[in-house]
């Protein structure tokens, strides 16, 4: 259906002459009466009676004609609508952060910025990290906020992406204690194995143990009996004494306390990690670029 076939029907119900409805309309009668054609065509039943002089509305054309000027108000709206869509969007940050930080870290720090200079609205899409390099390499979000470290590299690389440090963070290997309070399971180079927790290949955590520890892990025998996406996954197993999982400590820090989780192994297998702010190099609007200034002028 076009629009003008709206306004067309509009402009034949109020004045009943199609001669007169043509030349309002700025056409020749023969093309006008095709499109009032065309239009009843299209909804498949007749909206005037042409056998009475004026032409008036069937019992279904009175029906649409409210109709029509229902879709026609509508259309105006759009383009207020739309810059004001536009507008809300602009002012909108738009986060992507692994599953880990969303629920530990992301909060306090949002909350420390906030303190200094308010912001806008925030939409925030937590997902393991490979999703949110996707969503970032996509251009839907503007920000990704994940753990990273020097030697094990993403799939954002520093020609197209800026990133900033914001915090630090340090994968430990942990298990549950046994009844002197001692690891169930401990890592060691040679010995007796230890049952891993290990991280999916979706998960960036997981990326670094593997770049680091793989083939150390593989020399001892210590090796996978339960692989999950989620740090806070691989936490309740190793809480229900199922292995060794390395964890964040800004995700276990009340466990570690409680002697509910111990280290599982030495300092040679803790893993020291920033915590970074990544965005495109391209502009971002206004508000997202004012947040990255803040931010930056922040960073350790």
């Amino acid at each position: 259906m076009n629009l003008t076939w709206l306004e067309d029907f509009l402009a034949l119900a109020s004045s009943g002459n199609f001669s007169r409805a043509a030349s309002e309309r700025h056409m020749t009668q023969p093309a006008f009466s095709r499109r009032v054609r065309a239009l009843e065509e299209w909804l498949g039943v007749p909206l005037f009676d042409r056998t009475t002089h004026p032409v008036t509305l069937t019992e279904t054309g009175q029906w649409f004609q409210s109709v029509a000027l229902e879709l026609l108000a509508r259309v105006d709206r759009v383009p207020d609508e739309a810059r004001a869509v536009a507008d809300a969007s602009s002012a909108t940050l738009r986060f992507a952060s692994t599953h880990a930080l969303s629920f530990t870290f992301l909060p306090a720090w949002l909350r420390g910025l906030e303190a200094g200079s308010p912001m806008g609205p925030i939409q925030l899409v937590s997902d393991v990290m490979q999703q949110c390099e996707a969503l970032m390499l996509q251009g839907r979000v503007q920000f990704l906020l994940c753990h990273w470290h020097a030697q094990v590299p993403g799939r954002l690389d520093a020609a197209s992406h800026r990133s900033v440090s914001v915090g630090g963070d340090t994968l430990v290997p942990v298990s549950s204690p046994g009844k002197s309070g001692k690891p169930r399971h401990l890592l060691s180079a040679s010995g007796k194995r230890a049952p891993v927790l290990a991280y999916s290949s979706e998960s960036g955590l997981g990326r670094i143990v593997r770049a680091l520890h793989s083939d150390t892990l593989e020399t001892s025998r210590n090796g996978p009996v339960f692989t999950a996406h989620l740090a806070s996954v691989l936490k309740t197993m190793a809480l229900d004494g199922r292995g060794v999982a390395w964890l964040p400590l800004s995700l276990i820090g009340e466990e570690l306390a409680t002697g509910r989780l111990v280290a599982a192994g030495g300092a040679e297998w803790a893993i020291e990690l920033d915590i970074r702010l990544f965005r495109s190099s391209v502009a971002l609007p206004p508000a997202a670029e004012s947040f990255w200034r803040e931010v930056a002028g922040k960073s350790t």
